[in-house]
Order: structure tokens, then C-alpha cells, then sequence
């Protein structure tokens, strides 16, 4: 017991004392998942809204896909990456094998599902609501889509961040594609199972610490936002 408390005060001083090794890790997990939500964001929520907006030869089977890859296993998806950007993959070529970038790809993957499928019944909702307004105002395909989106950015944030949550605890596929290379591609996740294996138990319960604290902060602002746009749209109606 006396021993997993001096584990645990290693840790937190590791923390205070803003080592490097520990700064590094986190820095490289910020960039890559925050990366990765950005690009996922940008095929997926355009993506939600069209299928919440238009229905086309292969929508049904495009919701279904996208709905069935919610809960694609991570390793199945950095094997998918890692096949693509072998050397003897379509994209080898490129060299991106055991790097940021190709972890950035493998979590971008594994939110774009999340991202579009929950975005897609948001706008859905909402483009159900005004669509008579929309019709009787003659509103183009395009300028629906922007204005669900916009009057919808409040609750699409709670969407962005539970997409933050997955990527940021990802461990399977960013092992397999980014192989945990030290000072390259060791994330918090990937680093604390390699550091367990090594016996290195303060650098590892510093990196839980830091883990769950960022779990924790995410889900304070979902809360916070899903209560702000309560309140908003309380608000509103009592208006």
C-alpha cells in the first residue's frame, strides 16, 4: 500500500514538474487527435447533413454502413490502415507507416462514423421541424444544409466532443499503425501499456492521471453544453 502511494507522488510530481519525456507524450496525443477531429469533422458532419436533407440512390445503404462502422473495432481499423500504407499496400509509396500521420488517419476513421451517424439524426430532427418554412421559402439544397448546421452547432459540439473522447482513449489501432516508437509516435494510451510492461509505474499512473483527467474535463463540457442549450431553448419558448 505504502508503495502504490509513493508511485502515486512520483506521478503527480512527474506532473508538477512538467517532464519532458511526460510533455512530450501528451503534446503528441493533443496533435494527433485533435488532428484527426478536425478532418473527420469535415467529411463527416457535410456528410450527416446530406443524408439528413436528401435521400438518393444508396442513402439507406450509406446510413446502415455508416451506422454499422459506429462500432468498428479499433484493431480492425488500424489493420485496414496499416494494409494501405505498408510497403506492399496502394499507398506505401508515401512512406507514412509508423508515424503521426498515419495514427492521425486511423482515428480520423474511427470518428468520421460517430461524427456522421449522430450528426445526421441531429439535423434530421431539426430539418424535420422547419421543413415546411424551408419549402415555403423556396431554400436552396445547399443553404439548408448551412442553416441546420448552424442552428444546430449547439448540440453538433456535444457530437464533436464525444468524437474527442474516442479518439484521445484510442490504443489498438495507433499501436498497430504508429508502433509506439519513442520521441515519434507514443501516445498517453500507448505509452502507458508500454510502460506498465517496463515496471515504470510512476510514468504510467502519471499518464492515467492526465488520461482521465481530459476524460473527465470532456465530459464537464458536454454537460455544460447540453445544459446551455437547454436553458437556450427553454428560453426561446418561453419567448
Amino acid at each position: 500500500m505504502a508503495e502504490n502511494s509513493d508511485y502515486f507522488v512520483q506521478s503527480l510530481y512527474l506532473i508538477f514538474s512538467l517532464n519532458n519525456d511526460l510533455m512530450e507524450i501528451i503534446g503528441l496525443s493533443l496533435y494527433v487527435s485533435l488532428t484527426a477531429l478536425f478532418l473527420a469533422t469535415l467529411v463527416g458532419l457535410p456528410i450527416g447533413a446530406l443524408l439528413a436533407t436528401k435521400k438518393f440512390p444508396g442513402s439507406n445503404i450509406l446510413n446502415i454502413v455508416i451506422n454499422a462502422f459506429m462500432g468498428l473495432p479499433p484493431v480492425v481499423a488500424g489493420l485496414f490502415v496499416y494494409m494501405m500504407l505498408s510497403r506492399s499496400g496502394p499507398l506505401g509509396i508515401l512512406g507514412l507507416l509508423y508515424t503521426s500521420e498515419a495514427m492521425i488517419i486511423a482515428q480520423s476513421i474511427l470518428i468520421f462514423p460517430i461524427l456522421a451517424a449522430l450528426s445526421r439524426q441531429i439535423v434530421e430532427d431539426l430539418n424535420n421541424e422547419y421543413d415546411e418554412l424551408f419549402r415555403s421559402l423556396k431554400i436552396t439544397a445547399s443553404r439548408r444544409i448551412r442553416t441546420l448546421l448552424w442552428e444546430s452547432r449547439v448540440s453538433l459540439l456535444t457530437v464533436l466532443l464525444a468524437g474527442l473522447g474516442r479518439a484521445i482513449a484510442e490504443v489498438g489501432a495507433v499501436m498497430i499503425v504508429g508502433g509506439n516508437i519513442e520521441h515519434s509516435t507514443r501516445t498517453m494510451t500507448t505509452s502507458i501499456q508500454m510502460e506498465i510492461s517496463k515496471g515504470n509505474l510512476e510514468l504510467a499512473m502519471a499518464l492515467g492521471i492526465i488520461l482521465l483527467f481530459l476524460a473527465l474535463s470532456i465530459n464537464l463540457m458536454m454537460h455544460f453544453v447540453r445544459n446551455l442549450h437547454q436553458k437556450s431553448q427553454g428560453t426561446y419558448r418561453d419567448e
